[in-house]
């Protein structure tokens, strides 16, 4: 069996990679702002410090009357 051996130099290399690539992901991750502008009916994200995108928040839909299955196929008698 052959074993690399990881210079310390590679090493180095390799964790610097990775944490540069968790800032680099951490950083674009949308953020939630508040715009005092658009009001409190839009929802708005910020991403990396510059892109910043807006869109009307979602209601929520809430059913008149719920029902299960077996009720709702009963048949009426009348």
């Amino acid at each position: 069996m052959m074993f690399f051996r990881l210079s310390l130099k590679a090493l180095a290399i390799t964790v610097a990679a990775v944490a540069v690539a968790g800032a680099v992901l951490l950083a674009a991750r949308p953020q939630p702002i508040e715009s005092a502008v658009l009001g409190a009916a839009w929802e708005c994200t910020q991403t990396a410090f510059i892109l910043t995108s807006c869109a009307p928040r979602r209601q929520q839909v809430i059913p008149a009357v719920e029902t299960s299955r077996k009720e709702a196929l009963l048949p009426t008698k009348g």
